[in-house]
């Protein structure tokens, strides 16, 4: 990793994540930073589990899908790397808040993590388990922290789910 300005972002695929990585690529060309998209990842059934009963090839496994899927949030975010910003993608085993926090140490950094949510019973449940990822960033970054709140292209894309719209059907080609 380069020793410059970093703007350091949490992805994870959602609708959310890539709002935000859009968001800290913007950020990064402005300040002239390294882009640091990371994907984090724990073991299926979690750390104790694993550690009960290792299994260094699924370990691999999991570790190679996740790399999949940061590619892929790339892909979908930006068609592969975005251009005009040095990019170095990160994945990493652990819970996501310790290592974004961990990651942006330097006070020149900057963390972006999304606001967003999955739904109200879901949210609700996954923050009284473990809490926000984002909450978590804001109350132990060692660096300035910029939570970036859902598009509002996602409230607009959940109601016309809700009506029962298939969005295909928005997309494609009319009948001839």
């Amino acid at each position: 990793m380069s020793y410059g300005a970093r703007v350091i972002v949490g992805v994870s695929g959602s609708l959310h994540s890539l709002t935000a990585l859009h968001r800290a690529a913007h950020e990064a060309r402005a300040r002239h930073a390294v882009l640091v998209p990371v994907l984090t990842w724990t073991p299926v059934g979690g750390e104790r589990n694993y550690r009960a009963q290792p299994c260094p090839p699924l370990l691999r496994t999991w570790e190679e899908a996740a790399r999949r899927r940061l590619g892929d949030a790339l892909d979908e975010a930006f068609g592969g790397l975005p251009v005009g910003v040095q990019v170095e993608p990160l994945v990493v085993r652990g819970e996501a808040g310790p290592v974004l926090t961990r990651l942006a140490d330097r006070p020149d950094d900057l963390l972006v993590v999304s606001t967003g949510r999955q739904g109200p019973v879901r949210a609700t449940l996954r923050r009284l388990l473990r809490g926000s990822v984002g909450h978590y960033c804001l109350t132990r970054a060692r660096c300035s922290v910029l939570a970036v709140p859902p598009s509002t292209l996602h409230a607009d894309l959940r109601a016309l789910h809700h009506r029962g719209i298939d969005l295909r059907e928005l997309t494609a080609p009319a009948a001839a």
